[in-house]
């Protein structure tokens, strides 16, 4: 079952297994040491699961946003 994440200027919108939930952008910075829009997609999906499956390259929220 994949992760799905969408982005906003807020945090990050999650479904992880079936579970909806936001992981706020306060709390992606305190995670990652980094500010918001310098953090990568692959950073969060590391915050949410263990073991994560990447597909692609890792990808800034700032360039998302």
């Amino acid at each position: 079952m994949s992760t799905s994440l969408t982005f906003t200027d807020d945090g990050v919108e999650v479904v992880y297994r079936g579970t909806e939930f936001t992981l706020e952008k306060d709390l992606i910075e305190e995670a990652t040491g980094k500010p918001y829009r310098d953090v990568t997609d692959h950073e969060v999906l590391r915050i949410v699961d263990e073991d994560p499956d990447f597909d692609g390259e890792p990808v800034r929220i700032g360039d998302v946003l």
